[in-house]
Order: structure tokens, then C-alpha cells, then sequence
């Protein structure tokens, strides 16, 4: 059985409820500049797909691929 394990860009393993800091400016719709580097999102959490995480920016809940994150 394979079990996911997302993976940041510095290959740490990432856990639910993990704080993790966005690596380069994103462009999101529906936000006016985008998620900026160096962003922390907290308290993630893990998706069925294990490229990316559900985290909280601005109040809004969206989902990110984990190759622009790495863990705090």
C-alpha cells in the first residue's frame, strides 16, 4: 500500500496542521496581488492529491501545490 506523503520543496514531509511559508509570488483569482513569497500558511491541511495542500490565506481557504512551500 502506497501512503501519500506530500512533500515541500526541500523534500521535508509535510503533516495536517503544519505551518509551511510560500517559496515565490502566486496569482490567484480572486485576489487582487496574489499570494506574496514569503507568505506563512498555518495549520494545513492534506488533500487527496499529494502535490498540494488546503491552507487559509486572507480568510479564504485554497488549495496550493506543495513545490512553491516549505516548512516552517
Amino acid at each position: 500500500i502506497h501512503t501519500m506523503e506530500p512533500k515541500d520543496s526541500n523534500g521535508n514531509i509535510l503533516q495536517a496542521g503544519d505551518s509551511v511559508v510560500v517559496t515565490q509570488t502566486l496569482k490567484v483569482k480572486g485576489f487582487s496581488s496574489g499570494i506574496k513569497r514569503g507568505t506563512v500558511v498555518k495549520n494545513i491541511r492534506l488533500t487527496d492529491d499529494e502535490d498540494a495542500i488546503e491552507g487559509k490565506v486572507e480568510g479564504s481557504v485554497i488549495v496550493i501545490k506543495t513545490c512553491y512551500l516549505k516548512k516552517k
